[in-house]
């Protein structure tokens, strides 16, 4: 059943499956730390299954999803809390082929300014390369004074059509 212009139809169906799965539910007894002590920061798109996709259990990793994956102010203070309360030490950051936020650009915002009187207070991290967007990523999170652990960070872009991650090398940016 498609949403309604409320949300009604479809957020019931969603509550009514969370009422069958914690009619089984079993208190799996995990702590908040991630088994494996990586934090995962990709694109909210709901192609992406990163749990099968990277071979994820429950209570593996944190996942942090925004438009994009990009590292952006919100993100590293996810990280921080992850790294340094939490435990993490890894970073894996993906990216993904035709990924929504290639067709917008910081115009989004000025069209939102003119529709709604106020302008966000947030950009848009739109991008025309998901491989050289990665890399900044990359960067800004090895630059970022607040994180613990920046020397395991590595950077992806997921193929929606073979399912494949390509890594991207940081060192092969346009300024190379």
């Amino acid at each position: 059943m498609p949403s309604s212009s409320s949300g009604g139809p479809v957020i019931d169906r969603l509550v009514a499956a969370n009422q069958r799965y914690a009619a089984e539910f079993t208190d799996p007894g995990m702590d908040a730390r991630p088994v494996l002590k990586v934090a995962v920061v990709a694109c909210m798109d709901a192609r992406l299954d990163l749990h099968a996709a990277l071979g994820l259990e429950l209570g593996d990793c944190h996942t942090i999803r925004n438009a994009g994956g990009v590292v952006t102010d919100d993100v590293i203070r996810s990280l921080t809390i992850s790294q340094r309360a939490l435990g993490t030490r890894s970073v894996v950051l993906i990216h993904h082929t035709g990924c929504g936020l290639l067709n917008l650009t910081e115009d989004f915002r000025h069209e939102l300014e003119m529709e709604v009187g106020q302008r966000p207070s947030w950009a848009v991290e739109s991008f025309k390369d998901a491989d050289q967007d990665v890399r900044q990523s990359m960067e800004r999170v090895r630059t970022s004074p607040f994180l613990l652990h920046t020397d395991d960070v590595r950077g992806f872009v997921f193929d929606v059509t073979t399912g494949l991650l390509r890594e991207i090398d940081p060192a092969n940016g346009p300024e190379s």
